[in-house]
């Protein structure tokens, strides 16, 4: 599914055909109540010392016209959250020490247990989005065979993909130094994450 993915959004991007623009994309994301959740050290995942999760329900205005992948790319890269991606999720748990992260679900659903193997199993689907702060152990335990999701990250952070105790032991400094983005993912300066990823004093 990547590589075909992958081709489509070449192809979306090179034409503009099924991609609703950045100026427009506003439009299409739905004003939604942020459901927070924080997680505690499990041991092997350090997760934020600070701030949580963040899920948006049904944040985005699918139609026929647009691609949701490409929906959701367009809202990201707005916002300033690029890099982005379509795949799943990894099968095991797995986090990142120097970067956030934003996870939107263009197709399908599937269980995702956050925090992990002490955290919480949710539900995503279609037009959900998961925002997570550095740290947060995330892992797909099953999905739909269409499962689709357009991952991104904020400007400041490196990618890096921790999964072993001697990773806890190398991420628990830079966790906390990677700064709050400038933008929401989906709604921008206006939007709720600010609010709850605020500096440390």
């Amino acid at each position: 599914m990547p590589i075909l993915e992958d081709l489509k959004e070449y192809a979306e991007r090179a034409t503009g055909l099924r991609r609703p623009g950045k100026r427009k994309i506003s439009d299409l994301a739905r004003a939604r109540n942020p459901h927070a959740v924080r997680f505690k050290d499990d041991g092997l995942v350090p997760n934020h010392p600070r701030w949580p999760l963040i899920i948006y329900r049904g944040a985005f205005e699918f139609d026929e016209r647009h691609d949701p992948a490409a929906v959701i790319e367009d809202l990201f890269e707005a916002n300033g959250w690029g890099d982005t991606w379509r795949d799943g999720i990894y099968d095991y748990v797995h986090y990142h020490s120097s970067i956030h992260e934003v996870l939107g679900i263009a197709r399908g659903k599937g269980r995702v247990r956050f925090g992990g193997k002490k955290g919480r199993i949710f539900t995503l689907k279609a037009g959900d989005v998961a925002v997570l702060p550095a740290g947060t152990g995330h892992q797909c335990l099953s999905a739909d065979d269409d499962f689709l999701v357009v991952g991104a990250y904020p400007p400041a952070g490196t990618y890096d993909e921790c999964t072993t105790i001697e990773d806890r032991l190398r991420a628990l400094m830079p966790i906390p130094k990677v700064p709050p983005p400038r933008k929401d993912p989906v709604y921008g300066t206006s939007g709720p994450l600010s609010k709850l990823w605020k500096k440390a004093k």
